[in-house]
């Protein structure tokens, strides 16, 4: 087991049981102030990926990530706990069984392809296919064991949205030549101690990079209810 993946599910772990700390105390208003927190700490790393490379269309790509940050966490003050639920099985779902399966499984179906080798070359069709079933699956049963279809329907979207942004980080990255979100600020002291909560520079971190999916699903779920 290479020790990215180690630190990757220990600090997916932590994390998930402070957000679900917070998801279940005081109205679930501290877990409201950690994603505003994580939304507004990646909008920092975000802006420092400026100092790599700058462009009009760099620029047009911050400002829709930073919107998606903006409209993502709206929508998650507006909802509540049993909604949250859904975004919890669908986004972080979808980013769970898709690593895994692509540890497990990438390149024993489809061998010689990749789903996405401009933007996101890692990524491979069986942890694609099998991430997105694992995530609108997760979604259904919850929706068939209390949820209302009438109203929570869209929440079955949350791993091809979760997918999507992803795939938006990564091109974003791609166009400031940046590998992982926190890989700029970590070089500070103050933020190194701030990014070790994430993931630390063990290849794997960065604020941006935990949120981004969850931003973006966000965002289109918050347009969707609003229409």
């Amino acid at each position: 087991m290479d020790k990215n993946f180690k630190v990757r599910v220990t600090v997916g772990v932590m994390i998930f049981i402070v957000a679900l700390a917070g998801l279940y105390t005081f109205d679930s208003i501290p877990f409201k102030i950690l994603f505003g927190l994580f939304a507004l700490m990646s909008a920092v790393e975000l802006l420092s990926f400026f100092k790599r490379k700058n462009s009009a269309f760099n620029v047009l790509l911050a400002v829709l990530e930073i919107a998606f940050l903006i409209f993502g966490t709206v929508f998650v003050c507006r909802i509540n706990v049993d909604h949250f639920w859904y975004i919890i099985l669908g986004v972080p779902g979808y980013d769970i069984f898709a690593y895994l399966s692509g540890k497990l499984f990438g390149g024993k179906v489809f061998k010689k392809s990749r789903p996405f080798p401009y933007v996101s070359k890692n990524k491979t069709w069986e942890g694609t296919i099998l991430g997105l079933t694992m995530a609108i699956g997760m979604v259904a049963i919850k929706m068939a064991c209390g949820g209302d279809f009438a109203t929570d329907w869209m929440y079955l979207l949350c791993g091809p949205l979760a997918l999507m942004g992803d795939l938006y980080e990564s091109y974003l990255k791609r166009k400031f030549n940046v590998k992982d979100s926190n890989e700029i600020l970590i070089k500070n002291k103050f933020f190194s101690i701030l990014e070790a909560c994430v993931g630390g520079s063990e290849g794997h971190g960065g604020f941006l990079d935990r949120i981004d999916s969850t931003a973006f699903a966000c965002t289109v779920l918050l347009v969707i209810s609003l229409l």
